[in-house]
């Protein structure tokens, strides 16, 4: 038995798409050592290096990256400071920083945060005439960019493969969390070395295996379907993600585990795993619960991944008549469930992903996620910020206006 809205888009032939993914891929131990070849392959002479906190420095990373560049005969200014939910400020003066040092090329040795930031300061040096946050408030165009690349210490974002970047407004009260998304935004070649990532806190890793896991389901469940390649695909890293995500996170040291982990943060937000089966681009599909999560990380500076754990069951359920066979699909294909009903399927679907989400050490409600139980007034004002003050809807699977927003943040209040 269906239960399905009369009006639910009904599966189709694949869609027309357009692919472009120009990132040079490098995996493997040890790989940062090929930094400086692989920027003067792609026309780099003056490097500018944005990176985060102690760790790049005390675990001797930026020591090797910097004498790579050296061996290489380029030179190089190093920056760090860089925060999750990176904020704007610091990109501007780091962009500033760099344009004094006279820097062609952008390095970023970091996580998505600092990937998004090197992409911010990339986009303002090749444009003088704008600040950073111009290109996220869409007063400048995306038309060019320094050239830029990235060494990755954290699998999560994706944002080494992907078209996008986000950074938080911090100069505004309250701050405002915004992303952008062009083919220009692509770093040139991304060093992936799982080494790298195996010194992080569990709670960073179980957080970017939740983020790996967003990234596909905001594409899987999307308005028009019909690519079957495409659907396995995106089943298949759900499966792996399942299945390693917990591994990582109980031993940081399974090199098996955490190279899994790394290659499907890349898949995961590279497009492939959305193609034909949302429109005519790969960045198309629902992405709600990264518009919900964006919103309480702009309020509550919560962890990225985090967020999304919090929110996407109660925005499952809330979405799930839309078209309860793909959720049943899901369900099926990923977990394995036999239970022929597809409005039961769907509801286990829903609660193994929550156990795998558990699994992980992630929040599944708000409460668990800031500490306490949002008032009325918290939840307008995340579903005020996540609606842009209510001039905007989410969504495609379903769309979601502001009062749509208030419910389903009410629904993981606790």
């Amino acid at each position: 038995m269906n239960h399905r809205d009369a009006d639910a888009p009904r599966e189709e032939e694949m869609e027309k798409f357009n692919y472009y993914s120009p990132t040079e891929i490098v995996f493997g131990k040890g790989t940062e050592g090929q930094t400086g070849e692989l920027v003067k392959k792609y026309g780099g002479s003056r490097v500018f290096i944005v990176y985060g906190g102690h760790s790049a420095v005390k675990s001797g990373l930026l020591d090797r990256v910097k004498a790579s560049l050296d061996a290489a005969g380029l030179a190089s200014l190093a920056m760090g400071g860089v925060v999750p939910n990176p904020r704007v400020s610091l990109a501007q003066k780091m962009t500033d920083a760099a344009r004094e040092f006279g820097a062609d090329f952008v390095l970023a040795v970091g996580g998505g945060s600092v990937i998004d930031t090197a992409k911010g300061v990339a986009l303002a040096l090749a444009s003088p005439e704008y600040k950073v946050w111009d290109f996220w408030s869409k007063k400048a165009p995306l038309v060019k960019s320094v050239p830029h690349a990235a060494i990755l210490t954290i699998s999560a974002a994706g944002s080494e493969t992907s078209d996008s970047a986000v950074l938080t407004n911090d100069e505004k009260v309250p701050p405002t969390k915004r992303g952008i998304q062009n083919d220009i935004n692509r770093c040139c070649f991304t060093i992936m070395n799982p080494e790298l990532t195996m010194t992080l806190p569990v709670w960073q890793i179980g957080a970017g295996a939740a983020d790996i896991f967003m990234h596909t389901s905001e594409r899987y469940f999307a308005k028009i379907l019909g690519n079957h390649l495409t659907d396995e695909m995106a089943e298949g890293l759900f499966r792996d993600i399942i299945c390693y995500g917990p591994k990582g996170v109980a031993d940081p040291h399974d090199y098996e585990a955490m190279s899994e982990i790394m290659w499907c943060g890349s898949v995961s937000h590279i497009g492939l795993t959305g193609l034909g089966s949302q429109g005519d681009t790969p960045r198309q599909g629902d992405w709600s619960c990264h518009q919900l999560g964006m919103a309480i990380s702009a309020l509550y500076d919560s962890t990225h991944g985090a967020t999304l754990t919090a929110v996407w069951a109660a925005w499952a359920h809330y979405v799930m008549g839309q078209n309860t066979a793909r959720f049943a699909q899901y369900a099926r294909k990923v977990f394995g469930i036999t239970e022929p009903d597809d409005w039961k399927a769907a509801e286990e679907g829903i609660e193994k992903t929550n156990a795998f989400f558990k699994s992980l050490g992630m929040p599944l409600t708000l409460a668990e996620l800031i500490g306490h139980e949002p008032t009325d007034e918290e939840i307008t004002a995340l579903a005020t910020e996540c609606s842009f003050d209510r001039t905007r809807t989410i969504g495609s699977f379903r769309e979601l206006n502001f009062d749509d927003m208030v419910k389903i943040y009410e629904a993981c209040r606790a």
